[in-house]
């Protein structure tokens, strides 16, 4: 199997729908179970607020920002990410669907057994994420920035990662074999890494 199982999304329980919710400051709140429809999240800021097992579908996240918040096994289907930040959260297990991410940044925070198949990641950055697990299957990465991320157990099979900053990601687990890595910048280290990967016997003497 070269892609990660795909998980079924979680139902809802309550909808919130053509909602404007422009620049809204949402703090500390909780949200479980509910299927966000076409809501205009443009420059909305959350922080430290949980949605869990909650469904977007044509939201948009343009300009908004996200600091320590969570995204728990959250599904997102045809969803805008224009100048969108998200600092230090928890996207565990969140999958995305048909979404367009342009200039999005990601620092720190869990992005384990996230789901980004197929998705066009050209123009994101990731630094000093954690992507363990994470569903990257066919993914368009030419020229991203993956800097101090970790990758373990990733499924990379199709991925395109020329070009791309890999300096400091955790690529033990990589198989060169099925991931494209033309100009990819990495460092030292991680060249051994990679060398070892395809069985070869690196020397210093």
């Amino acid at each position: 199997m070269n892609r990660r199982p795909v998980r079924d999304t979680a139902p809802t329980d309550t909808e919130v729908r053509d909602e404007d919710w422009y620049a809204r400051e949402i703090r500390g709140e909780a949200h479980a179970g509910v299927a966000f429809v076409d809501v205009d999240m443009t420059e909305v800021t959350t922080a430290s607020t949980v949605f869990d097992g909650c469904t977007f579908r044509g939201v948009r996240f343009n300009a908004s920002t996200h600091t320590d918040s969570a995204f728990l096994n959250c599904t997102f289907r045809s969803c805008t990410f224009f100048d969108t930040t998200f600092t230090r959260c928890k996207v565990v297990g969140s999958t995305f669907d048909r979404c367009t991410f342009s200039s999005l940044s990601v620092v720190g925070g869990d992005w384990s057994f996230a789901g980004l198949a197929g998705a066009d990641l050209r123009k994101v950055r990731f630094d000093g994420t954690r992507l363990r697990e994470a569903d990257l299957t066919d993914a368009r990465g030419e020229g991203m920035l993956l800097r101090d991320v970790d990758l373990t157990s990733a499924w990379l099979h199709g991925a395109d990662l020329s070009r791309a900053d890999l300096r400091g990601a955790e690529l033990a687990t990589i198989d060169p074999g099925t991931v494209t890595l033309t100009g990819a910048l990495i460092g030292p280290e991680q060249a051994v890494a990679i060398a070892e990967a395809l069985g070869l016997e690196v020397r210093t003497d």
